[in-house]
């Protein structure tokens, strides 16, 4: 596959991946009187068993798979999948979808700073002329609808600041699983060639399962046991108060965002050097903000519209640039 095809192939997964993954800010939106512990176990479990019958199907593909590999599985499933959705949807709940949605939107710049030194010798390096303007025009974008959440944050008099700032921090700890995870499975995939990237996605989800599970269950016994207070929040067991949307809804999510999103981000990852892949998990952050505005019935402001076009110049950017190989930077030097 010649550089422009892969750049081109591994684009249109990023983009696929980012529209699945959009997603997962909507649920929390959705589901404001479930904790954010059972959306992120139940997605999860969800997600493991859609995965049983695609592990039989890809059984021959999982075969192939070293007792190392299912613990790098397992590893990522656990940090990149519940970890990171615990804390995502903690946030949204506590601070609504944009604020949390552009703090993970820093994702581009933060993995490409991080994987441009990290993964030089493998991916070469972006020289930081060529990759500065894009990661001005991505940061740009996010200050740009940054502002306009904060202010519409201090117009609300009903609004909890604190509230609002933990939910913040909450988004942060995402960010740093989600800084993790597209590195360490880019290197797996990067490492592996020839391995599917589809079993590699079934893979985790069967690793994720068992943990997802064990959450689920752990959960359900913490609050059988404090069964006062659930009653007292009107919280029926085991699927909430609305079972059918919510299992409905995990379901959705698990198959749409969880198993085909990560399948297509597989597949960009074997094609993009991590540092452009790392951009383009913007498409996530885009395909959120556009799904949040659909729920509030609104259209974006000037000033937010502004900042989603220089989040996707800055993408546009970024594909222009080409890694140069270690040895050609130093012989130029």
């Amino acid at each position: 596959m010649t550089h422009r095809s892969a750049l081109f192939s591994g684009t249109l997964f990023a983009l696929a991946a980012g529209l699945m993954w959009g997603l997962v800010f909507v649920g929390p939106l959705l589901l404001p009187e479930y904790p954010a512990a059972l959306q992120s176990f139940g997605r999860y479990v969800a997600f493991g068993l859609i995965a049983l019958p695609l592990a039989w199907v890809d059984r021959r593909r999982l075969r192939e798979f070293t007792r190392a590999d299912w613990r790098e599985a397992a590893r990522l499933g656990l940090v990149g999948n519940i970890v990171y959705y615990l804390f995502l949807a903690s946030a949204i709940q506590r601070s609504g979808a944009p604020l949390p949605t552009m703090i993970i939107g820093t994702l581009p710049v933060v993995i490409a700073i991080t994987s441009n030194r990290r993964d030089a010798r493998r991916d070469g390096r972006l020289p930081w002329s060529r990759l500065l303007p894009s990661l001005l025009l991505i940061a740009t974008g996010i200050a740009c609808v940054n502002h306009v959440e904060w202010q519409q944050l201090r117009a609300d008099a009903d609004a909890e600041v604190g509230h609002y700032l933990g939910g913040a921090l909450l988004a942060l700890g995402a960010l740093a699983c989600w800084t993790w995870y597209p590195i360490r499975n880019a290197d797996w995939l990067r490492a592996h060639p020839d391995r599917s990237p589809r079993a590699w996605a079934t893979a985790q989800g069967v690793a994720t399962l068992p943990m997802a599970l064990a959450g689920y269950l752990s959960w359900l016994a913490w609050t059988a046991w404090d069964a006062r207070g659930a009653a007292e929040a009107g919280f029926a067991l085991p699927f909430g108060p609305r079972p059918a949307f919510f299992i409905s809804l995990m379901i959705g999510i698990g198959l749409l965002a969880s198993w085909l999103g990560t399948m297509f981000w597989n597949e960009a990852s074997q094609r993009l050097p991590t540092t452009l892949a790392g951009q383009l998990i913007i498409f996530e952050t885009l395909s959120a903000l556009t799904y949040a505005f659909i729920l509030r019935g609104g259209v974006p402001g000037p000033l937010t519209l502004a900042g989603i076009a220089l989040l996707v110049t800055g993408v546009a950017w970024a594909l222009r640039t080409r890694p140069q190989a270690l040895a050609a930077q130093a012989h130029a030097g």
